[in-house]
């Protein structure tokens, strides 16, 4: 299941599914505090959607154990239910979706819109961050979607300067998972970020994604790290653990991000192959730096 169909579903329809207990095995996995990140430069956050057949509340519990500060792109319904269990949420989900977003003018309305409903309600939650997604190309060329996305942008960027949040558009590859998607390379955004110029607009650097698309990631991250808000993780191939099946140095990338003087968050966003919790565990001990 892709992220914004499980999304569309509802992560708080499967709330209600139960989960058994998890025995974990390693000492490594013990609690790090409710809700604190673990000893590092980073702060750790998990994405909800990874986890659709576990309970809201039971997610906000291994989180916890695990030295996990926040549980992000969470709907409006969900916010209180991570907070009330001593978490944070570090992306709130936006408006639009993967395949139909700012790229088009004709969908600009309707984004702008419910964006003017979503950021006062996500400040007054105290949530940093909104998601946002280009779109897919469609025949489009990249010039005339960086306009596009530029022009509708602009005009939510006034409210979200106002309100101290962060629009974030990811950055997803189109080669494997989100095929024809327009901001699937970081000079593509990087080139949005500046044609749409507020400090309150920037990218979500999606380590997975763009190894896929372009490599040269911790380059990438030194050289543009102004221009990104947040970051993503998972192993490739497979979009899975963070362990030695994959090609990804996260302790090093990790290294990289910290060095920045980035304070924003990590978000875990793998696909959990194994036990979950002990899955997380070791994504979280990889890139505690």
């Amino acid at each position: 299941m892709d992220r914004r169909s499980f999304l569309q579903a509802g992560i708080a329809a499967s709330a209600t599914a139960a989960v058994a207990p998890t025995v974990l095995a390693d000492d490594a996995t013990k609690p790090a505090g409710p809700g604190a990140s673990p000893p590092g430069r980073l702060r750790q956050s998990v994405c909800a959607w990874c986890y659709g057949g576990t309970k809201l509340e039971d997610l906000c519990a291994i989180a916890k154990r695990v030295g996990i500060g926040s549980i992000e792109l969470l709907d409006e319904p969900q916010w209180k239910v991570v907070q009330s269990q001593g978490l944070a949420c570090a992306v709130a989900n936006g408006p639009g979706g993967i395949t139909k977003g700012w790229n088009r003018v004709e969908h600009h309305d309707e984004l702008v819109r419910r964006s003017e409903e979503l950021l006062p309600r996500i400040a007054a939650a105290g949530i940093p961050q909104m998601i946002v997604f280009s779109g897919n190309r469609a025949g489009l060329d990249d010039a005339a979607g960086i306009r596009n996305c530029a022009q509708g942008l602009r005009r939510i960027m006034p409210l979200a300067e106002r309100s101290g949040v962060t629009v974030i558009m990811e950055l997803l590859n189109s080669k494997v998972d989100h095929r024809d998607y327009m901001c699937d390379r970081t000079a593509w955004g990087v080139e949005l970020c500046k044609a749409v110029g507020s400090g309150r607009f920037k990218l979500l650097y999606d380590i997975y994604h763009m190894q896929i698309m372009e490599g040269d990631v911790i380059r990438t991250i030194r050289e543009h790290h102004a221009h990104i808000g947040h970051y993503h993780t998972a192993g490739n191939p497979g979009r899975s653990n963070l362990d030695d099946t994959q090609e990804l140095n996260y302790r090093g990338i990790c290294e990289a991000i910290a060095d920045t003087g980035f304070a924003g968050w990590l978000g875990q966003e793998f696909m959990p192959r194994g036990n979950p919790e002990q899955a997380l565990a070791a994504a979280v001990r990889a890139c505690t730096v």
